[in-house]
């Protein structure tokens, strides 16, 4: 019996917003340094204190929702979440149960060289619970992001395997990065997500009973996670058993999952309307002005850097991972018409650098403008510095900043195509190498990289080698 798995997700994203949900405190985009530093009687859920909607949450949801290619609601409201538990000050979280912010949509993703899509059910806004550590036989609760605001992105049961999962949440991760609406730092607990898996027979056309696993925060344990549990899965519906619905979670040091508790469903949580929010209404020139601040989406870069600029995916892949990387490699297309080119000099060689230097942590903090980058291709392009020069150009500009042509002249690494002077340093090289000479005449010709070797040497690395080989196969036959 061979049976395929379906997964379901549910995404937390934090949105970037200055201040939380629904009061002044500073939002937990950041870990604070100490618990319990950005409270106050709203966030605490004290007796009296009243929520006000913070607006850019609003605008940054709308944008989230865009993003994802989502139907906006101009019409919304907020419910109660009703449930005790120890992080969640005011016993109830503020969601949205009935009427969301954005409906239907679709991410498109590239998995393994092929563009796919995926169908979002919807997009919801709520607000965080703050987090508990456990110690010592005790319970401490820190509420420094209780309150702080949230998108819950609900896909369809659309994926099959581990890696339409991750490149999925890569590239949303791409999208809220490229326009500020999260930072969805995993690490950061920034972007967690539950994974909803069934097993079914593969001829069956059905879905199994869904079994969801809480709160993975890592790209590798969603992976682990999910062979891990669709292993335990198979194994007891090949052994007669039936599946749970529950609520499980994952042991990363284990490699397996643990129950948690049986699936609630709606009525558990006692979903009422929010008595103290108004119903969300949207005007039009509010929802046009997100749809016309957006920017171009990584997988439009991706697939422009694919089919315009014919790069290899790995190239389109790694030039898009980061905005300020994608718009870098762009200024320095529009300065040398060169995408190759300047695709090879960023991946190869710049990147490799930033990752050496250590004052220079990623693109934003090399200390050249990117005019002096398109000058050491130009440069190279025209035969007047060799590849291997340029790589020390490039290394001083991201050590120390200045000119390109400077740099160059400063180290003498400028190529020479004087054709006469070249001339005589070939003539020099043949007429003392004569028994080199003659083994190449005599039919070995691997020695035709010593002559040319020897020129080089001979110019101080200055001499073109294209016209020193051109030369050679023409005086030695």
């Amino acid at each position: 019996m061979k049976y395929e798995k379906t997964i379901g997700l549910e995404i937390h994203v934090r949105i970037k917003s200055e201040t939380k949900m629904f009061c002044g405190c500073k939002n937990a985009v950041e870990l604070a340094s100490e618990p319990n530093m950005h409270v106050c009687p709203v966030c605490m859920g004290f007796p009296g204190a009243l929520p006000a909607l913070n607006a850019e949450v609003i605008r940054l949801g709308v944008i989230g929702g865009m993003l994802m290619d989502c139907e906006v609601n101009t019409h919304s409201r907020f419910d109660r979440k009703s449930y005790f538990y120890p992080d969640l000050p005011t016993s109830f979280q503020t969601t949205q149960m009935y009427e969301t912010i954005v409906g239907k949509g679709k991410v498109r993703v590239m998995v393994n060289g092929e563009l796919r899509e995926y169908e979002i059910h919807h997009m919801h806004l709520e607000n965080d619970a703050g987090k508990l550590t456990h110690a010592g036989g005790k319970t401490l609760c820190d509420y420094n992001r209780a309150g702080s605001p949230l998108m819950e992105i609900v896909t369809e049961p659309v994926f099959h395997d581990k890696e339409e999962v991750m490149e999925f949440l890569r590239e949303l991760q791409k999208m809220f990065r490229a326009w500020g609406v999260s930072d969805a730092d995993m690490e950061k607990w920034q972007l967690r997500c539950d994974v909803n898996i069934s097993l079914a027979p593969e001829w069956s056309g059905e879905l199994g009973t869904r079994v969801e696993l809480k709160n993975l925060n890592s790209f590798s344990a969603i992976g682990r996670a999910i062979d891990g549990e669709s292993h335990r899965q198979e194994r007891l519906l090949l052994s007669g058993k039936h599946i749970e619905q529950e609520t499980r979670g994952w042991d990363d040091d284990r490699g397996m999952s643990v129950t948690q508790r049986s699936k609630e469903d709606a009525m558990d949580y006692r979903y009422f309307p929010e008595p103290d929010l108004l119903p969300l209404d949207l005007p039009e020139d509010f929802i046009e002005g997100c749809r016309q601040s957006l920017v171009e989406l990584p997988i439009d870069k991706r697939l422009k850097y694919l089919n315009e600029y014919d790069l290899k995916d790995d190239d389109a892949r790694i030039l898009t991972a980061d905005k300020d990387l994608s718009d870098y490699f762009e200024a320095l297309v529009s300065l040398t018409n060169d995408p190759k080119k300047s695709c090879s000099y960023i991946t190869t060689i710049l990147l490799a650098l930033i990752n050496e230097v250590e004052e220079v942590s990623s693109i934003k903090d090399v200390k050249f403008e990117v005019k002096e980058l398109a000058r050491v291709i130009e440069l190279v392009n025209a035969d007047e510095l060799s590849s291997t020069n340029s790589k020390q150009v490039v290394e001083e500009l991201v050590r120390n900043g200045g000119s390109a042509d400077l740099i160059i002249d400063e180290n003498n690494l400028r190529q020479k195509n004087d054709m006469s002077a070249l001339e005589s340093i070939v003539d020099e090289v043949i007429a003392s190498c004569a028994p080199q000479v003659a083994d190449y005449k005599s039919g070995n010709q691997n020695i035709f990289w010593f002559f040319v070797g020897q020129c080089m040497k001979a110019s101080k690395g200055q001499g073109n080698p294209k016209i020193f080989n051109e030369l050679l196969k023409k005086k030695l036959g």
